[in-house]
């Protein structure tokens, strides 16, 4: 399972502190679990996504709490951190079209289109590569990430219900809400759960397909 949230719970008023973590992975045979802190830049959760994602085929559960411009001192970090530039950003392939775009005036935000990543993924893969400086990457890190982040504080929140299947999972809801309804767990646990009580839980379950009685 994945989730992104940034608030606890569904407190907007409890923001989870990207200083503190930016993810986390909990390594089970049974049921895995991927964690992004949404309070980070939209550009840094794929990565963190990914990094994530290669603590579990390491079978390692980890907490995450660096980021896009800092080297992790610990082994295994560092492997996910490589393991996750190369899933998105392959070397060879970067290299191969590195001449093409490094005369470019935007030469991050042609690979991030070839790629699919963000122009933060595609800057710290050519720093990673030595195709850029230290300098060069940093400058336009710090520049990229100060107009998303004033970006995102003009925007809304989006649908409450839409958001609410990233912050829980939505394969997790349907089990909670389908577990409630066959008596498995009681409604008390099902609202702790989702985070959701009463008319805001029965409302939830139908949008996922779930009538309840």
């Amino acid at each position: 399972m994945a989730v992104v949230n940034g608030v606890v719970g569904n407190n907007t008023h409890r923001k989870l502190d990207v200083e503190e973590f930016r993810g986390f992975a909990l390594s089970d045979e049974y049921a895995p679990l991927v964690f992004v802190n949404g309070a980070d830049a939209k550009s840094a959760q794929m990565f963190t996504l990914a990094h994530e994602l290669a603590h579990i085929w390491l079978g390692k559960s980890a907490l995450t709490d660096t980021g896009l411009t800092v080297q992790p001192s610990q082994e295994i970090e560092a492997w996910c951190d490589r393991v996750a530039a190369e899933f998105l950003v392959p070397a060879e392939e970067l290299s191969m079209c590195w001449p093409k775009v490094r005369h470019e005036e935007s030469p991050f935000k042609s690979i991030a289109r070839r790629f699919k990543v963000s122009p933060i993924v595609a800057g710290r893969r050519a720093l990673d590569l030595h195709l850029v400086s230290r300098e060069t990457f940093f400058s336009f890190y710090e520049e990229y990430i100060a107009k998303e982040l004033h970006r995102r504080k003009g925007q809304g929140g989006g649908d409450f219900y839409n958001n609410q299947n990233t912050r829980v999972g939505e394969r997790f809801a349907i089990q909670v809400i389908l577990a409630a309804k066959g008596g498995r767990v009681s409604f008390k646990e099902a609202y702790d759960l989702t985070g959701l009580r009463g008319g805001l839980f029965q409302e939830y379950a139908n949008r996922l397909g779930v009538t309840l009685p």
